[in-house]
């Protein structure tokens, strides 16, 4: 199976169902897998008085409190089942992030087959439980978290009854737009390491580069942000793709995809045609008469290919011609 890849819609749709289902239009002409929204009630997520983050109160109206920013970005369940049937039809799967514990309910009552938990999720023990005790796959992001956070959470969610082998732990960086300098690949082996479950990037850089080097780096799921245009208001369209550029990332995957392999070093098919052009044969440096013993003075090395092997050079020094060679003709 490929890398998959989930194109984070997110609350890039800014409430508006028909924003959102031109969202799921650009995720299936980039060729993503699934295209991902955020489920959750405002009440039950944040507290009245709960303040933004720096990122963005410099995106929205920084008079503006979180809860009200995030009541204003909900989809009632009426949007999401528009929005899972508008997936079906286009033959893209349909994710969301489920923020709170009727939400999990209402994806779950959905029949959603897999679950993503976010990186603010990942030490709430009580939702970790019953996503747990689902029993489905489940992708779970792990910004702002150390190892330890990260075996406890894992710990959860198996003791619930998810197997290990149903666990994908995504590296992640909880900043948007990620500095290239904190984007820290390398954590996600160490991830794989620790634990034995398969690993993959929510990339929150600018860009496409970090997430085409974590595919290179054996991520088996990668998720992105995208939007519409970076110019719109609310929290994460700017440090959100455009449609150019998700379809470019997908592209670029892809292509790093073939290009990893198999990891196995032997000749690819497509070069065995010039082992004979590019390779070199022992060949008479002059002429040579039979009955002549072979030097380092009357023969060499030369193309084509396909001769005897120049690796066995000194086997054949010492040796006496069977018959007249010509100037490059193979010994």
């Amino acid at each position: 199976m490929g890398v998959f890849i989930i194109a984070e819609a997110g609350v890039n749709h800014n409430g508006d169902i028909a924003l959102a289902e031109k969202l799921v239009d650009v995720a299936v002409s980039a060729g993503a897998d699934a295209v991902k929204f955020q489920t959750f009630k405002a009440d039950k997520v944040v507290g009245k008085g709960a303040q933004k983050a720096e990122y963005q109160k410099k995106t929205t109206d920084s008079a503006e409190s979180q809860y009200e920013m995030i009541k204003r970005l909900e989809l009632n369940e009426a949007a999401h089942r528009t929005l899972m049937d508008v997936c079906s039809k286009k033959g893209i799967m349909f994710l969301s992030t489920p923020f709170d514990l009727d939400s999990v309910d209402l994806l779950s009552g959905m029949g959603l087959n897999i679950f993503k938990i976010p990186s603010g999720e990942i030490t709430n023990l009580p939702y970790l439980r019953k996503i747990g005790a689902l029993r489905k796959e489940v992708i779970i992001s792990t910004g702002m978290a150390d190892l330890g956070e990260i075996k406890d959470a894992l710990e959860v969610l198996t003791k619930a009854g998810t197997p290990l082998e149903k666990i994908t732990v995504l590296h992640a960086t909880t900043e948007y737009p990620c500095p290239m300098e904190d984007v820290n690949l390398r954590a996600m082996q160490t991830i794989k390491d620790a634990f034995g479950v398969r690993v993959g990037y929510s990339d929150h850089t600018l860009g496409i580069d970090a997430a085409i080097a974590a595919v290179a780096m054996g991520a088996s799921v990668i998720e992105k942000h995208f939007t519409l245009d970076r110019k719109m208001e609310g929290p994460d369209h700017k440090a959100s793709l455009e449609p150019d550029e998700l379809k470019e990332m997908v592209r670029a995957i892809r292509n790093v995809e073939k290009a990893v392999g198999d990891g196995i070093k032997k000749p690819a098919p497509s070069e065995i045609k010039n082992i004979s052009i590019a390779r070199k044969s022992i060949v008479a440096a002059r002429g040579v008469k039979a009955g002549e013993t072979f030097t380092t003075e009357n023969i060499t090395v030369k193309r084509p290919g396909g001769g005897i092997n120049p690796m066995r050079w000194n086997e054949i020094l010492g040796q006496v011609a069977k018959k007249d060679y010509n100037t490059d003709e193979l010994i």
